[in-house]
């Protein structure tokens, strides 16, 4: 599972959201703080949506402590909204399937995230669920706009 785990980062890395899905079994769930739950086609979206969006910037992820369930990983960019850096880091679990990832769960400090992001607003509401329930509704609404322009 080690390989599917590295496979799944070096793709992501290079911003190859089809090589990326290729390796979630077809009734995933995807879980982090930024999008709440995602399953199936919807969670495949999300990755291939953060992929186009991210072509040509200065994305990087890098992957470490790699386990037969787990990873370790980090993203550095710039978040668009607001022009500020980013460094994230996230804590994995892997669920695996039929020889595919089943369940996915990201985890990080959100309101890290959102001090780095967002700046002082970020460092004021970050922490608290209204701003995670807000993130995540903003999220989701870009991503159901990438999916009506892909269908």
């Amino acid at each position: 599972m080690k390989d599917i785990i590295n496979q799944f980062y070096t793709a992501f890395n290079a911003l190859d959201a089809e090589a990326m899905v290729s390796l979630y079994h077809d009734d995933i769930t995807f879980e982090d703080p930024a999008f709440g739950v995602l399953k199936g086609e919807r969670a495949k979206n999300m990755w291939r949506m953060l992929c186009e969006s991210q072509q040509g910037k200065d994305f990087k992820v890098e992957h470490s402590e790699v386990t037969d369930n787990s990873a370790f990983w980090q993203a550095h960019y710039t978040f668009s909204k607001t022009g500020r850096k980013v460094h994230n880091k996230i804590h994995a679990r892997f669920e695996f399937k039929d020889g595919l990832i089943y369940k996915h769960t990201d985890y990080f400090d959100l309101h890290r995230w959102a001090k780095q992001a967002l700046g002082f607003s970020g460092a004021v509401l970050g922490w608290s669920g209204y701003f995670k329930k807000k993130l995540q509704s903003q999220t989701n609404r870009l991503l159901d706009k990438y999916e009506q322009s892909k269908a």
